[in-house]
């Protein structure tokens, strides 16, 4: 994620790219998203936003101490301004899990919990499927069919307080 992505003002985030490995060198590139789908524009919640804000701030102090920054670009960076590994980014995320004393899940476990807690919301599973990114809504509705039933459930006793409340 690259700070011209972000819109602090408006609170939105543009999903235009991914860091991907080169197979060729070795290195983290950025390259476009699998399919067109995947480039949408997403809101973020004021609570992300400021800690987006903070998170800049601190960055732009980190760059000015170090003595050589290599992307001033990128939201997350290492300590001299280079992508983040994804296996770094990983073990990070365990150590996080462990001192919470949580159980340990993988990180693309968080995007599941992301969309299960919309559906249970109440968000509709169109609004889900554009946020996730998903080029159906079917896929959207297959993954998470478990969710789905939980709402059905609560959607027939909906129906039928409305229907016979007065009984």
């Amino acid at each position: 994620m690259r700070w011209d992505d972000v819109d602090l003002v408006s609170g939105t985030l543009r999903v235009r790219g991914q860091l991907q490995r080169n197979p060729d060198t070795g290195n983290l590139d950025f390259v476009e998203t699998k399919t067109a789908r995947s480039r949408r524009t997403l809101p973020l919640p004021p609570t992300v936003l400021e800690a987006l804000r903070r998170h800049q701030e601190r960055q732009a102090a980190e760059r000015f101490d170090a003595d050589s920054w290599a992307d001033p670009a990128l939201v997350f960076a290492t300590a001299v301004g280079t992508p983040i590994h994804p296996r770094n980014d990983y073990r990070s995320f365990r150590e996080i899990i462990r001192r919470a004393g949580l159980r340990q899940v993988r990180l693309h476990d968080l995007r599941h919990t992301a969309a299960s807690v919309l559906l249970a919301q109440g968000v509709p599973a169109r609004v889900v499927m554009e946020i996730l990114g998903h080029s159906q809504i079917s896929v959207t509705l297959n993954i998470y069919a478990h969710v789905a039933r939980e709402i059905a459930r609560e959607a027939a006793s909906r129906l039928e307080g409305a229907l016979w409340s007065g009984e």
